[in-house]
């Protein structure tokens, strides 16, 4: 078991964002974090699941895990990113 911190640093709420505004404000909010810091992006956008898992596939940053949820009767879509190594 890993003793690294899987708590999110940030987390990003991104209500009606639509592509590519999920992966752009992670890729910025991203940028601003520490190597291995977490990061956890919030999204309504269902497309946003396999564009943020593409993004860290051709980026090298660590996708941790994505799940859906409902919140206020709408369904969110989030994805966990660890900040790659420098």
């Amino acid at each position: 078991m890993t003793t690294e911190n899987l708590e999110p640093i940030e987390v990003l709420a991104l209500p009606d964002a639509v592509c590519p505004m999920p992966v752009l404000r992670a890729k910025k909010a991203l940028a601003k974090l520490a190597a291995g810091d977490v990061l956890r992006v919030e999204s309504t956008d269902p497309h946003s699941e396999a564009d943020l898992a593409e993004f860290c596939r051709q980026t090298g940053h660590e996708l941790l895990g994505q799940n859906a949820f409902e919140r206020d009767g709408r369904t969110w879509f989030a994805a966990t990113i660890r900040r790659k190594r420098d």
